[in-house]
């Protein structure tokens, strides 16, 4: 028997959601070595699905990142470009700026080398994890259990109740008491990782397809793609 883990960076570190025959439970880590640790405690991992960019560019856009704003559609600011290696590898955000500019002709916003430490931490953790490790976005998961892009922000009251209540009516009931993964997220990572559940366990399953068709060769032999249900 094993289950499967969906992950969103929060601001002390990994919130996951597990899922499994038992009710979905959560789980936190300040580093992903903690959190799919907490989750394994549980059951065994099979699949772990993330909300960060897997597969990190040279130059240039992705198609995953491409392909998936096509999806959103109105949403399509959601999917921010994930920056190049040497921009990640970079010691400051004004080298990091730079670097982009020079080297796509085009800059780095302060939102995307935020995230350059996780992205890092996932890419150096990939060689070493036992379960398959899988890029997706919430946002297109939930705009897939939708059927079209959820209209109001997972900030927003609507777009907070929209959301949980399309996992619910996937058999992803969130209970209101998350334990002491519940004190570290923001009611947005919560929502995300859990939809990145719900295209962890189609994965499982064999019922997902990705973005692009086949995964773009990256740097380092990684694999660019963001993974959505086949099935809808």
């Amino acid at each position: 028997m094993s289950g499967v883990l969906g992950l969103d960076g929060c601001k002390a570190g990994w919130i996951g959601i597990v899922l499994s025959p038992a009710e979905p439970a959560a789980v936190f880590g300040n580093t992903i070595d903690d959190v799919v640790a907490a989750a394994s405690a549980r059951i065994p991992i099979q699949v772990i699905a993330i909300d960060i960019p897997i597969g990190i560019p040279e130059s240039g856009p992705r198609q995953a990142d491409t392909q998936a704003r096509r999806m959103l559609q109105s949403r399509a600011s959601s999917v921010f470009s994930s920056p190049i290696r040497a921009a990640l590898e970079a010691g400051s955000f004004a080298e990091a700026n730079a670097l982009s500019r020079e080297l796509t002709g085009k800059g780095l916003t302060q939102q995307s080398y935020a995230l350059r430490e996780k992205i890092l931490e996932i890419d150096g953790y990939l060689a070493r994890s036992q379960a398959e490790i899988i890029e997706v976005h919430p946002e297109v998961a939930f705009a897939q259990m939708n059927g079209s892009p959820v209209p109001w922000s997972k900030k927003t009251w609507a777009g907070h109740e929209r959301r949980r209540s399309l996992l619910a009516q996937r058999g992803i009931a969130l209970p209101g008491d998350l334990g002491p993964a519940g004190a570290y997220a923001s009611v947005d990572d919560v929502l995300d990782a859990a939809a990145a559940a719900w295209i962890a366990r189609h994965h499982a399953r064999g019922h997902t397809r990705s973005l692009p068709a086949p995964p773009e060769l990256m740097s380092h032999d990684g694999r660019g793609a963001i993974w959505i249900c086949a099935d809808l």
